[in-house]
């Protein structure tokens, strides 16, 4: 985004002739508060009838279980849906293989604590793909704000340390603002198994970060 002073005049370029040039960075490190699972069943066969069935009768056996783990309907929900035909390669001619069905589900959860129990639940009653483990904090907004914040004061020291050093004086506010796209670090996390052989799942920290540019009027 881009701020001109409401004092100045004329055009963007016009108003900051003669400016220092800042920039700053905030990050922000916060402990998730939600889990967002992917998980499913893939089935195969040479007919597409059976393959559908055998798939949804595991997709409704995890559904089950984990209604009956505490996790709300509402709380589960298909990510993705497919049927496709299989094939293999026999001296570079294609020959029919069967079907595969793949059904993934998305499963959103309050907190992290129990994301091990949901993955075991689930695979113990047909799910055979896991494709992710992801985690969020309901407070994201809040955070990256914050993060946004710290980026404009740590400008904001920067200015003032290059005026104090020329021996001039800047604006009281800058002329232009500028927001640099910034990614957060990928949320990581470690897979082990307890000795009761339950999936721990370790979700470590989320990483909000936010940059900015500050050009500040000196005489």
């Amino acid at each position: 985004m881009t701020i001109l002073n409401r004092n100045e005049r004329g055009t963007e370029k016009e108003s900051c002739d003669l400016t220092i040039e800042v920039s700053g960075e905030g990050v922000i490190a916060a402990a998730p508060d939600r889990t967002i699972i992917t998980l499913g069943v893939v089935t195969e066969g040479k007919e597409v009838a059976p393959v559908q069935r055998e798939n949804a009768a595991a997709i409704r056996a995890i559904i089950e279980a984990l209604t009956e783990l505490g996790v709300p309907r509402s709380n589960v929900q298909t990510k993705s849906y497919s049927i496709d035909p299989q094939y293999d390669y026999e001296d570079g001619k294609q020959v029919f293989r069967g079907y595969k069905a793949t059904h993934l589900l998305q499963i959103s959860l309050d907190g992290v604590e129990h994301a091990g129990t949901v993955l075991d639940t689930a695979t113990a009653h047909g799910a055979n793909l896991i494709s992710e483990v992801a985690f969020a904090s309901s407070e994201a907004e809040k955070h990256q704000e914050e993060a946004l914040a710290q980026a404009v004061r740590r400008a904001q020291q920067k200015a003032a340390s290059i005026a104090a050093s020329l021996g001039v004086s800047l604006s009281a506010v800058p002329c232009k603002v500028q927001e640099i796209g910034t990614e957060g670090e990928p949320v990581r996390f470690k897979t082990m198994m307890a000795a009761s052989d339950a999936t721990l799942i370790e979700p470590g920290q989320l990483t909000f970060k936010a940059a900015v540019r500050l050009w500040y009027l000196f005489a």
